[in-house]
């Protein structure tokens, strides 16, 4: 059975460790509008309970009305001036020199500062998707569905195994997921992974990798579904939170899956079992420190080698897109093209590119 829905990790985070709370566009923009439209209401009665300093040079008998104070304050505040009413007395003079000046400044300033920043950040934006437009016909790109705590964790492990952060598409509806990956330095497509325009425009249908992480395994399920219709050769990673939904993430496309809640009370049972095997796990799982878990290529000088005599741990081998465990007969020697999983020092680059790339040190890059 599906789980139910859950408070995502990225509302509880809010909750604890982001008290200020992220203000969508709208409401700053509606903010500003309020503030102007104050300094023009107290603008205008500050003129209108003052308006025996005034005279209106087209009124006779020199009276400043309700509609004559709405007036003055609309050319005075825009710097219009047209001049046909004026302060005569010192008091209003005083007001206007130190009050409405002031204000009007105020005033501007708003106008101003929300007209430049709104072009600001359209100019951001689109500079950015043009980069990431641009960036996307040149290499292939990863698109990760949920900024959550998991979704973030997977973006700091391929980054730091060599992964271009500009190449990195997140998908997420939410906006502190947005405000997060755009500091980040990662393309946002705002929306439900689940509708095929949604994934179109975070370009799915060329992306070589998708790494799907939201907190509901049916919207992983139907991200997964929509995603291999649309690109039927990316390589599809999956989380789910329960063990029997997996046969169903794999029917629906996914090529590898990973089982959060399992995994996570597993390491939980082998750390009470055995602290130090578990202290061992933890450090293979963790990035920079320690050991790290890492695949790469056959260098061309192991060629012929059985997997035991590497410097490295090799503890599998990946031969005709097949894994085999390092003492399978299938791989006693290795072979040109093997790709080997091995367990070295974390000061090693873990990142090895995939076959076909870059590297002349490969194996099967020799005759």
């Amino acid at each position: 059975m599906l789980d139910e829905p859950a408070t995502s990790a990225a509302s509880r985070r809010a909750d604890i460790a982001l008290p200020d709370v992220v203000r969508s566009p709208w409401w700053e923009l509606g903010r500003r509008v309020l503030a102007a439209m104050a300094i023009l209401v107290g603008t205008m009665l500050l003129v209108y309970f003052d308006r025996e300093g005034y005279v209106d040079g087209n009124d006779p008998e020199n009276k400043i009305s309700l509609i004559d104070s709405i007036y003055y304050t609309t050319v005075t505040l825009s710097t219009t001036g047209y001049g046909d009413i004026a302060p005569v007395t010192d008091r209003a003079r005083l007001i206007n020199a130190f009050i409405i000046t002031p204000a009007r400044i105020a005033f501007l300033v708003l106008l101003i500062g929300t007209t430049l920043e709104v072009l600001a950040s359209q100019g951001r934006e689109l500079f950015r998707v043009a980069r990431w437009r641009k960036i996307m016909g040149e290499q292939d790109h990863v698109v990760v569905v949920g900024y959550g705590t998991k979704g973030r964790s997977a973006v700091q492990t391929i980054v730091n195994n060599g992964q271009d952060p500009e190449a990195i598409v997140v998908v997420d509806p939410s906006a502190l997921a947005l405000e997060e990956a755009h500091s980040d330095g990662l393309a946002v497509v705002t929306g439900d992974a689940t509708r095929r325009e949604v994934l179109r425009r975070a370009g799915v249908q060329t992306a070589s990798q998708v790494i799907i992480t939201t907190d509901r395994d049916d919207t992983n399920v139907l991200s997964t579904l929509t995603v291999r219709q649309l690109n039927p050769d990316a390589w599809i990673v999956a989380a789910v939170r329960e063990q029997e939904n997996v046969p169903l993430m794999r029917q629906s496309g996914a090529n590898s899956v990973i089982t959060s809640s399992d995994a996570v009370g597993r390491l939980l049972g082998l750390s009470s079992v055995s602290p130090m095997l578990g202290s061992v796990m933890e450090d293979l799982l963790t990035y920079g420190d320690g050991l790290e878990v890492a695949e790469r290529d056959l260098l061309v000088t192991e060629v012929g080698k059985p997997p035991q005599s590497l410097p490295d741990q090799v503890i599998a081998v990946v031969r005709d897109e097949q894994v085999y465990r390092y003492f399978d007969p299938v791989v006693t020697l290795l072979a040109r093209g093997d790709r080997l999983i091995v367990v070295r020092p974390a000061k090693e680059l873990p990142w090895a590119p995939r076959p076909g790339t870059h590297g002349e040190d490969r194996a099967e890059d020799h005759d």
